[in-house]
């Protein structure tokens, strides 16, 4: 007799580590920037403790089908590659903005994540088609 037993697929998920630097840079900067105009710095802050807490809560998966937007653990959306056209970094040397087309609309995301291990994500789940 032989024993055959139902095989399941695992799907490995990659979860992205946060990254604290944009939000710590951008309330270091509101604080240089409040000696000389106190509401720049001021608007500056807050949006640097808005992206404080965005990069607490907020989780980016890669599946073997989609990236996955979680927050607390929660999905909140879902992005299957083969709806993907493009992605793209913006300023490789600090990456702050990560870009990416699907076929019905275009995303930019704040980098609040590895920026290194996004892009290995990227390669590996969605490659770019030359």
């Amino acid at each position: 007799m032989t024993n055959t037993q139902p095989t399941t697929e695992t799907q490995a998920t990659v979860e992205l580590r946060p990254s604290y630097n944009l939000s710590v840079g951008l309330i270091a900067i509101a604080i240089a920037i409040s000696f000389f105009q106190i509401w720049v710095g001021g608007v500056i802050a807050i949006l640097g403790l808005f992206l404080l807490v965005q990069t607490a809560t907020i989780r980016l998966q890669f599946t073997d089908t989609a990236l996955d937007v979680c927050r607390s653990g929660k999905l909140l959306r879902r992005f299957p590659y083969s709806d993907w056209l493009a992605w793209r970094i913006f300023w490789q040397p600090v990456p702050i903005l990560f870009y990416f087309r699907e076929v019905k609309s275009i995303h930019f995301l704040p980098i609040l994540f590895d920026s290194r291990m996004l892009v290995s994500c990227l390669e590996k789940y969605c490659p770019l088609k030359q």
